[in-house]
């Protein structure tokens, strides 16, 4: 049977298919559109569908919308519970009572019968527990919001999930760190992530005050009191230089989510004696979090959703519905599930676009040689990643031995200079150069410990705490990228390199040949690889 997932409410659209148990495709509607995050985070934007992303996983799986057994539309309006007037909800349930019509006239051929509406937090559940590699597990889901719930706390025994707890709203971890995130200056509900990497620049000196409004409360929910942030540190406006008044805000509310997740995490693993948790929403994507969630609380094993914010719902409620009919999914092996393109594919790209290439016959070796020379590499290969990490198929590399790298990546993509760049590693010598933390961890979700005779050898991966986003590579499962990092370790003795997103800022990750060919003519990249061929730019621009 085929099972196609939708998201489209809240933000992140995106689409994915479920054949026959197996995730065939699952891509975001920001790559095809070329919108960061497919729409703006606006409470009122509810109706942009992921129409491209969805057309594209049906073609990918050799499907008309007709073929489609079932549709996931993973946002129940019957669940909603109306608000006092002047806010949204109205308009979003109104929107949401729609979709299937809206669905069969996008998709022609679907019948809007086949949409099913899949609670929020259930199919963000999925995502997790049923793409993780366990049929038993607990799972634990935080985010923003859903159709009345922040949170949502549980367990999966072969495949079926109990819900033993659920934060009603307003209470939400997840708004509380959006509502940060604005008062910092930042974009919410989409540079979240900024905030927790500002938080290693200051001291938690308000965790006392912020234990107070913000609290578990014993049964596996908790209590977000309203906080007048002005208190801490003056709001910033949009682009403002940020002083140590900010730093130790985001320190202090780092420190406190991290709190709380370990307290709902514990009562988790009291009441279903797991050893193994899953985890999705928007708040598992917070990395420093996660790392502590599995070295102190007492699961022995975590696993993240590579995409665990709204966009992974998508392939949340397709999971959901195939193990509703009895269709129990394969577990999630890669994170590449969106587009990718044939040689003979990307090689006519480059002729259309009349440039220079060269398609050497030790890629591998070729890059390294680059790297080793500190040039900077636009690398595109393979399917693209489902989620916002960059794991070496959309990634910007460069040597990790120059501390200025770290300056000079976020020069070429336009972003903050606090913001960090994270390495990738042979899983095999992870643990040679990397302490705490997860390995395997492929999908870059947890921070490790630099180990401190290595911390001056990879300056340019280093946290300003001692700390790295780490991606582990299998020769398994990433076999030329491992053959790059091990090309790279004999040029230079280091067997890390520098990763960070193929994009420049405010952009999504490059996804088509044509965005790689375009963000390599806008930014100052000295090698662009595309599949088996290399651009230089000393070649095309003569410089």
């Amino acid at each position: 049977m085929r099972f196609l997932g939708i998201n489209a409410i809240f933000h992140d659209p995106a689409a994915a298919l479920v054949a026959d148990g197996r995730i065939v495709a699952a891509a975001e509607e920001e790559r095809f559109s070329r919108r960061k995050h497919g729409k703006r985070p606006l409470a009122f934007s509810a109706w942009e569908l992921p129409e491209q992303a969805a057309a594209w996983c049906l073609r990918e799986a050799g499907l008309a919308p007709e073929d489609v057994d079932a549709v996931a539309y993973s946002y129940d309006p019957s669940l909603v519970v109306r608000r006092p007037e002047g806010d949204w909800e109205d308009l979003r349930t109104r929107y949401a009572v729609r979709a299937p019509l809206f669905l069969a006239t996008a998709l022609p051929g679907l019948d809007p019968a086949q949409v099913t509406y899949v609670p929020h937090h259930v199919a963000h559940a999925a995502s997790a527990g049923l793409a993780s590699p366990w049929r038993d597990c607990a799972v634990l889901v935080c985010d923003g919001r859903g159709e009345n719930v922040s949170h949502l706390a549980g367990r999966y025994r072969d495949g079926e999930l109990e819900v033993l707890a659920a934060q009603e709203l307003p209470h939400s971890l997840g708004l509380m760190y959006e509502d940060v995130t604005e008062h910092l200056g930042f974009l919410r509900s989409s540079d979240e992530y900024k905030v927790m990497a500002m938080a290693s620049y200051g001291r938690p000196r308000h965790l006392e005050a912020l234990r107070e409004v913000i609290r578990p409360t014993g049964d596996g929910g908790f209590r977000v009191e309203p906080v007048d942030w002005n208190v801490y540190a003056k709001a910033l406006p949009k682009g403002a230089p940020w002083t140590s008044d900010h730093a130790d805000l985001a320190a202090s509310v780092q420190a406190r989510l991290e709190e709380v997740l370990m307290e709902l995490a514990r009562w988790l693993h009291e009441r279903t004696g797991e050893r193994r948790l899953a985890l999705a929403g928007g708040v598992a994507l917070n990395c420093v979090a996660n790392t502590r969630l599995l070295e102190e609380t007492p699961f022995t094993e975590v696993w993240v959703q590579p995409a665990a914010g709204d966009s992974g719902t998508a392939l949340g409620g397709a999971l959901h519905l195939a193990q509703a009919y009895g269709e129990p999914a394969t577990p999630m092996g890669t994170a590449a599930l969106g587009r990718g393109f044939t040689d003979d594919e990307l090689g006519a790209w480059l002729d259309v676009a009349r440039v220079p290439y060269t398609r050497p016959a030790d890629l591998a070796a070729e890059i390294a040689a680059e790297l080793a020379a500190n040039r900077i590499v636009a690398w595109f290969q393979g399917r693209s990643e489902y989620g916002p990490r960059a794991l070496g198929h959309r990634s910007l590399l460069a040597h990790p031995g120059h501390a200025a790298n770290t300056e000079r990546l976020n020069d070429v993509k336009g972003r903050e200079q606090f913001r960090p760049v994270a390495p990738m590693v042979l899983e095999s010598r992870a643990r040679d150069v990397f302490g705490r933390g997860p390995v395997p961890s492929p999908y870059m979700l947890f921070v490790h410990d630099v180990r401190p005779e290595w911390a001056a050898r990879v300056p340019a991966v280093v946290h300003v705490d001692g700390t790295a986003r780490v991606q582990t590579v299998s020769p398994d499962g990433e076999p030329l990228v491992a053959r790059l990092l091990t090309e790279f370790e004999r040029r230079t003795g280091l067997p890390v390199l520098v990763n960070t997103s193929l994009n420049t800022a405010g952009r999504p990750m490059v996804d088509d040949p044509r965005d790689a060919l375009e963000c390599f003519g806008s930014a100052p990249v000295e090698v662009l690889v595309l599949g088996p061929y290399v651009v230089r730019r000393r070649e095309v621009f003569g410089s």
